[in-house]
């Protein structure tokens, strides 16, 4: 797939152009976002999505297109699990609703531009060593192995990045919130707020997150433009993906064991991938060992099944057993309706002169 200079520039110029809408968006009317509104902003996002793949479909064929929607569905899918992990940073910091969108959309953008970074190295090692298959292959086994672990129990605690801890030594961070800034003066002194520091948080989290997810569109696509775009249009998507999901999200339980299954499955093809590809020289002699490769649909389809599966054998378990929904004192973090409101404040009391007593009146 030969991408031109002009096509990447577009493509960032237009993520950029999304991002300053959305940014405007917020600023100019920050509020708790209700299940519509979110509902509406996912809509539009994976719709952007799917014009993309269809773009792709046109210009470049069905198979790049195949491998831009596996790579989407699994980069969606693997970070719908990490909302957990924002839902607990968002409580850690006791955020106020109506600047969690911007906290999300920051914290998003950085943690795009660190994965830009990851999958530039990621492109450029596999295409000068035919053996980080095998390493890609051992990290996504390994951490289908800690999913399976993992079952449906979820870590209610946060523990801070050791880089925010780095941050907190080099800037002087406020006590509480000071609107939606980040930087404020205190008696002439120049302060970070908790603000700025859960970005940070969002950034650094998902960039751990990415250990993983990364090597997983790898083994779907070697195409760096489509991984960079899937992951973006993945993580676009997701902080509304955020507000819609909110209490849901403890409804599916077994959703580790669904990505456990995905990221094995990758993790088999990327081995096969790696053994059709061989230049190590204690594997048959450094010669590409004719095996078979799976190919882009089976692998979408399997992606796809196993998420339906896990979603609706989820559902399941929870209607028979509402026990098993993850206990978590993370409340929903959207508005159940776009008229919601504050209630009014209490009416003032006011007291008839006739009414006070005796003493009051002297």
């Amino acid at each position: 797939m030969n991408v031109p200079t002009w096509l990447w520039l577009a493509t960032i110029g237009g993520l950029i152009a999304i991002v300053l809408v959305d940014l405007f968006v917020v600023d100019h009317n920050p509020h708790a976002v209700t299940i519509r509104e979110a509902t509406r902003w996912v809509l539009f996002y994976m719709g952007l999505a799917v014009l993309f793949g269809l773009g792709v479909w046109y210009f470049a064929g069905g198979v790049y297109a195949g491998e831009f929607f596996a790579g989407y569905i699994t980069e969606y899918s693997l970070s719908v699990d990490n909302l957990f992990i924002f839902l607990i940073i968002m409580s850690a910091f006791a955020v106020p609703a109506e600047h969690q969108h911007r906290v999300l959309l920051v914290g998003i953008v950085i943690a795009l531009i660190m994965r830009g970074i990851f999958i530039a190295i990621g492109a450029a090692a596999i295409s000068a060593f035919s053996w980080v298959f095998y390493l890609f292959a051992v990290i996504l086994v390994v951490t289908a192995v800690n999913l399976v672990r993992q079952g449906t129990e979820h870590d209610d605690e946060y523990t801070e990045p050791r880089a925010l801890g780095l941050v907190r030594k080099v800037v002087p961070v406020t006590d509480g919130f000071h609107g939606p800034k980040s930087f404020v003066r205190v008696d002439g002194r120049l302060m970070a707020t908790p603000m700025l520091m859960v970005m940070l948080a969002i950034g650094f989290t998902d960039l751990l997150f990415a250990l993983d997810s990364i090597p997983a569109i790898f083994g779907l696509t070697q195409e760096a433009y489509l991984v960079f775009t899937a992951n973006a249009f993945a993580l676009m998507g997701l902080r509304q993906l955020y507000f819609l999901l909110g209490g849901l999200l403890a409804k599916l339980v077994y959703l580790s064991y669904g990505l456990a299954i995905i990221l094995a499955f990758i993790g088999v093809k990327l081995v096969l991938h790696a053994l059709h590809e061989n230049t190590l020289p204690f594997i048959n002699g450094g010669e590409p060992v004719p095996v078979p490769e799976i190919g882009i649909a089976v692998s979408l389809s399997v992606i796809v099944g196993v998420l339906v599966i896990t979603t609706i054998a989820s559902l399941i378990k929870v209607r028979r057993d509402p026990d098993a929904v993850h206990s978590t004192p993370i409340s929903s973090p959207v508005a159940e309706h776009d008229d919601q409101q504050a209630p009014p404040p209490a009416p003032e009391r006011t007291v008839d002169r006739a009414d006070e007593p005796d003493n009051a009146r002297r």
